[in-house]
């Protein structure tokens, strides 16, 4: 990389994402730190373990709710404050982006994803089937959360061309839960989002890893309009996905990762000379590697990529 110029200018990133703090605020502490990993207590309670540059998925080591009485102690701590915005520094680099011209996301983790800040995940599948309104009742309150909290930026001089939610609802082989359990506790919640979202103008992306296949559907219902990042290795093709549902939903993503770090360029060029051009046709795609770009990933493989991206997805 150039010195000086950050990666979404290089290489022309045309989406910047901001923020409220939607957790319940506990403080912060460093427990433990080696040259390779830092220990951390974080602001939802809980304790994880990182690699110093944060380049790789956390070791979750405990977590705040062993029980729904430790939920109803952190219920009360997620309510709407002006204090979860850093205003000073996010405003600053708003304004930055929107001179450049940058589509302006409200950005929020949501759902089931959210929700394992809080509680360890086989205990919250065990509750989804077991004790379903104790779920329902955190993704609710969350969800509330989230909204007020996109209102109080929206007054506090930010304004959004869409909201980028993550919630990871699947692995490579499946769902988390079945599709019964969505439809039940997260399809109203989603619905509620959308309709909020698009009352004030704003597009709704959502970012689910795994095998979603199985819930698009839903999504189409409940009105979000872009799905991301349709991750190769669980199933999430591409062009079958644009052939299915290309007049329902926009699709961002899909493009093998892996390949971006072989020697060999030609898979690369293979993936998205056979992806790519079909899934631009009528518009409804926005490129991206299917998963975050490894530190395996040089420089170099990654600017081909772009090249070829611009080569097969220009319209002429």
């Amino acid at each position: 990389m150039p010195s000086g110029v950050s990666p979404a200018d290089y290489f022309g990133y045309e989406i910047a994402i901001f923020s409220a703090d939607t957790s319940p605020q506990f403080p912060t502490e460093v427990l433990y730190e080696d040259d390779e990993y830092i220990v951390e207590k974080t602001p939802y309670g809980g304790v994880r373990r990182n690699h110093k540059d944060y380049s790789t998925t956390p070791e979750v080591i405990s977590w705040p709710c062993k029980s729904r009485d430790d939920w109803e102690k952190i219920k009360v701590r997620l309510k709407p404050s002006e204090r979860r915005v850093d205003w000073v520094t996010g405003l600053n680099q708003y304004h930055c982006e929107r001179s450049r011209g940058r589509f302006i996301m409200y950005g929020a983790a949501v759902g089931f994803d959210k929700i394992q800040n809080y509680v360890k995940t086989d205990e919250l599948l065990k509750a989804v089937l077991r004790d379903p309104e104790w779920v329902v009742d955190m993704y609710w309150t969350d969800a509330r959360l989230v909204m007020e909290m996109c209102d109080v930026m929206i007054r506090g001089g930010f304004k959004f061309d869409g909201a980028f939610l993550y919630c990871d609802l699947g692995y490579r082989w499946g769902l988390f839960f079945s599709p019964k359990y969505f439809e039940e506790q997260l399809h109203p919640v989603f619905k509620e989002l959308c309709r909020f979202f698009k009352s004030r103008g704003m597009y709704v992306f959502l970012h689910s890893c795994g095998r979603v296949k199985d819930l698009i559907p839903y999504f189409i219902e409940e009105g979000i309009d872009v799905l991301q990042p349709l991750e190769v290795k669980a199933g999430m093709d591409l062009v079958e996905l644009k052939e299915k549902y290309g007049d329902k939903m926009t699709f961002m993503g899909g493009i093998d990762v892996r390949l971006m770090a072989l020697d060999d360029p030609k898979p690369i060029e293979e993936e998205i000379k056979r992806k790519i051009p079909v899934a631009k046709q009528g518009g409804g795609y926005i490129y991206h590697s299917d998963h975050s770009v490894p530190k395996n990933v040089s420089f170099r493989n990654y600017k081909r990529v772009i090249e070829l991206v611009h080569k097969y997805g220009r319209y002429r």
